[in-house]
C-alpha cells in the first residue's frame, strides 16, 4: 500500500501542513511538509497485513494509522501532539470521525520529558556538529601504526619515527607480548624475513604478534595506545558518514553565519522547550509560534553559543518548574484513549 493507494480509496482521515510552515517559521526556501492519519481498511487491520505508517521516500509527507497514531500520541510524542494540534489554516482535510477526538485526553505531565529529553537532544546534536565543524578528520585514513610508540633515548617516539631513525621497515619487525604490561611489547627486528610486521593491514584494529625465534634480541619496548585508536575509529567514521549524508544548503547556512552550530537545531530546542512551558502552565499545546522573529534570527546565527545555551538552561528549569505545579495527569488514561480508538475505527467502518 503506498500514498495513492489511500487516496484513491478514501483512507485518509486528516491531513495537514506540517514542520515550519505549520510552526509559522517557513520562509521562501522552506520545503512543504505534509502529515497525516489514515485507516486500513478492515481486511487489512483485521488480518496480518498492518501498515503503521506509510511515507514518500524524501519523508517529507508521512501519514500515521490510527492505532499508531494513537499509541504515539498516548505516550505524548512532540511530533504527534503537535499533528494534533495543528492549526486550523494549516490542517487540509479533516474526516468527521476526527472530531471525535478530545485534545486535551492525551495532555500529561509525559510532555516534560518528551518535549525537554527532545530538546536536550537537539543541543547534544548542535554540539556535535560545532565538534565537526571545528575538528575535520583528514580523509587519508590512520592506521594501527600511528599509535604506536617506542621508548628512545630516555623518552618515546612514534613507531614511524624510529624506524626513519634506525633505517628500518616495518615489515621486518616483530613484536611479542610482555607479561603483565597492557597493551605494551617487546619489539624485535631482522632482515632475514622472520617476522609479520606489527600490523596485518592498514584497517587493522590491534597490532600482530609475531613467532620470536629462539635466541633473538629485543630491541626496544612498543607501547599501542588501543584506546586512543579505537577513539579515533569511531570519530574518522562519524565525520565521514556525516560528510556523505549532510544535508548541504543547512551546513552552507551554519558556515556563513560563522558561529559554529547547528542552528536550525538550536532554533528547534527553543521552539520544544517554550512549547513546553506552555503545556506545564496553560495545557495548551500551541504550535504556530509566536515568536517567529527570535526563533529565525537564532536560525539565522545571531547569538553567540554560550549565550544560547545560557537561555536554554533557564528555560528548561522554568519547564521543570511548570510541571511540578500543574494540574495535568501523570499519563494519559489509557482505558478512555482505547474506548476512543475503538469507536472512531467502527464509525469509520460503517
Amino acid at each position: 500500500m503506498n500514498i495513492d493507494d489511500l487516496k484513491e480509496r478514501g483512507l485518509i482521515v486528516f491531513e495537514c501542513l506540517s514542520g515550519s510552515r505549520a510552526y509559522g517559521l517557513d520562509t521562501p526556501e522552506s520545503d512543504t511538509d505534509i502529515k497525516g492519519v489514515f485507516i486500513l481498511p478492515k481486511e487489512d487491520f483485521y488480518g496480518l497485513d498492518y501498515t503503521a505508517q506509510i511515507n514518500n521516500e524524501t519523508n517529507d509527507i508521512v501519514y500515521y494509522e490510527l492505532r499508531r497514531f494513537f499509541e504515539l500520541l498516548s505516550v505524548n510524542n512532540p511530533n504527534i501532539l503537535e499533528l494534533l494540534n495543528t492549526p486550523e489554516e494549516s490542517v487540509l482535510y479533516r474526516h468527521p470521525v476526527m472530531e471525535l477526538i478530545d485534545k486535551d485526553m492525551f495532555l500529561s505531565k509525559l510532555c516534560c520529558n518528551t518535549f525537554g529529553k527532545f530538546a536536550l537532544s537537539q543541543i547534544k546534536k548542535a554540539q556535535g556538529l560545532k565538534k565537526k565543524i571545528m575538528n575535520p578528520v583528514d580523509r587519508e585514513r590512520k592506521s594501527a601504526i600511528d599509535f604506536c610508540y617506542v621508548n628512545y633515548n630516555n623518552g618515546s617516539v612514534p613507531f614511524n619515527r624510529f624506524l626513519e631513525i634506525k633505517g628500518w621497515q616495518e615489515k621486518d619487525c616483530g613484536i611479542a607480548n610482555i607479561n603483565n604490561m597492557h597493551n605494551t611489547y617487546a619489539l624485535y627486528h631482522s632482515t632475514k624475513n622472520i617476522y609479520r610486521g606489527i600490523v596485518q593491514s592498514c584497517n587493522a584494529s590491534d597490532v600482530s604478534l609475531s613467532s620470536i625465534p629462539k635466541g633473538e634480541n629485543q630491541v626496544a619496548v612498543l607501547f599501542f595506545n588501543k584506546n586512543g585508536y579505537s577513539t579515533y575509529c569511531k570519530e574518522y567514521r562519524e565525520y565521514w558518514d556525516w560528510i556523505e549524508k549532510r544535508n548541504e544548503s543547512r551546513y552552507q547556512n551554519n558556515i556563513n553565519h560563522d558561529k559554529n552550530y547547528d542552528s536550525k537545531n538550536i532554533m528547534h530546542t527553543f521552539r520544544l522547550l517554550d512549547m513546553a512551558i506552555e503545556i506545564g502552565q496553560n495545557s495548551i499545546v500551541n504550535v504556530n509560534r509566536p515568536n517567529r522573529d527570535f526563533l529565525l534570527d537564532i536560525k539565522a546565527g545571531r547569538f553567540n553559543y554560550d549565550e544560547l545555551m545560557d537561555m536554554a538552561n533557564d528555560k528548561q528549569i522554568i519547564m521543570e518548574r511548570a510541571f511540578r505545579s500543574s494540574n495535568l495527569p501523570e499519563r494519559p488514561d489509557i482505558n478512555l484513549v482505547n474506548k476512543l480508538l475503538i469507536e472512531i475505527r467502527d464509525r469509520f467502518y460503517k
